[in-house]
């Protein structure tokens, strides 16, 4: 919505406008250049002169807020723009000077005004001042239009920002969770695969786990957080795919603080990361090894923690894309209010992520 059009700055350039007049027309007839014994009639004229005035430089600064707003690119103006507004500005002083007369003698209901105490018009030298008044009362008026013409211009710009942000990230986060579920999907059903010819029964209790674990994956695939209880069922049902492949040299534990339950977290998150352990831990170690899920609220920040036996290297035929993923949903979520780290100690790669509760 243009500025001329807005309610709120209408009604706050209309009450602008006569409150001006009152202050330095009226009030300061009244008590600076008046007698102390000034008429009823005079009075009541004063009053109504500066609400008269007041009127008119509203409708004269609304044509030029309009010429303005609808005439002029406010975020690239030229010379040639500046140089239409200045001649329109004084085109209004005209039209002022022109209307403010029989405009006061319209409100004249009183007798009040200077020419009927006087018994005749007005002095050239007092239209003249007038003029020069008004003048200065609507420079006042330009600066603070152009003021808040530029306060509005500013939040318009920072709000079409913050939309094309909002897209941005949706695109993005659309897209990254467009990776998860291929990647997923592509490990598991190579385990199946290499199942179906030495035990049918478990091939067919790892289908019925990936199911399960595909359905809830389309499911959360249309929102950007879950509570971390709903996620480690997911995680479950992963571990028991995992375990038909690992049998005995898969062992996993977790230490749970139950008030993280009901924090929300992005969804597949630490599905991921239990992924991550498996493929490039435990796989790698012939006796196999432990994952350890632990989850806890340590200042203000939930702590997921996962840790696997084995050492972390980087495989050359790794892109690293879970991780890569991980990064980049928790920088579009949260953005410096998050971390993750993977590092290796104690025999054990252990990787965290912290991020504000939710």
């Amino acid at each position: 919505m243009k500025l001329s059009f807005n309610k709120y700055y209408i009604v706050f350039n209309l009450l602008g406008w006569i409150l001006l007049f009152l202050f330095t027309l009226t009030i300061r007839k009244i008590y600076l250049f008046e007698d102390e014994d000034i008429s009823d009639a005079r009075f009541k004229y004063l009053w109504a002169e500066g609400i008269a005035c007041g009127f008119l430089g509203f409708a004269l600064s609304f044509i030029v807020s309009v010429f303005i707003d609808l005439k002029l690119n406010f975020s690239a103006i030229n010379r040639l723009g500046i140089i239409k507004v200045l001649i329109l500005f004084l085109f209004i002083q005209i039209i002022y000077s022109l209307l403010i007369w029989p405009f006061l003698d319209f409100v004249d209901f009183f007798g009040g005004s200077l020419p009927e105490i006087a018994g005749g018009p007005l002095s050239l030298a007092g239209r003249v001042s007038n003029f020069l008044y008004f003048g200065t009362l609507f420079v006042i008026w330009f600066f603070v239009y152009l003021t808040i013409k530029i306060y509005h211009q500013l939040k318009k710009v920072q709000l079409k920002q913050l939309q094309l942000e909002a897209n941005l990230k949706e695109s993005q986060l659309n897209t990254l969770k467009g990776q998860i579920n291929p990647h997923f999907m592509f490990n598991s059903l190579n385990n199946i695969r290499g199942l179906m010819l030495e035990d049918v029964s478990k091939a067919r209790g790892m289908l019925t786990s990936l199911s399960e674990t595909l359905r809830y994956s389309l499911i959360k695939s249309e929102v950007n957080s879950i509570s971390l209880e709903d996620e480690l069922e997911m995680v479950e049902n992963y571990v028991e795919i995992s375990k038909i492949q690992f049998e005995n040299r898969l062992k996993f534990t977790t230490e749970i603080d139950a008030s993280t339950l009901t924090r929300q977290i992005p969804p597949m998150i630490i599905q991921m990361l239990v992924e991550n352990a498996l493929k490039h831990g435990i796989s790698n170690i012939k006796e196999g090894g432990e994952v350890r899920l632990t989850t806890k609220i340590i200042n203000d920040q939930l702590i997921i923690e996962i840790a696997n036996s084995g050492t972390f290297r980087k495989s050359e035929n790794s892109t690293q894309l879970g991780l890569k993923n991980i990064k980049k949903r928790l920088e579009l979520l949260y953005g410096k209010d998050a971390t993750f780290t993977i590092v290796e100690k104690e025999n054990k790669v252990v990787a965290t992520i912290k991020m504000p509760l939710v």
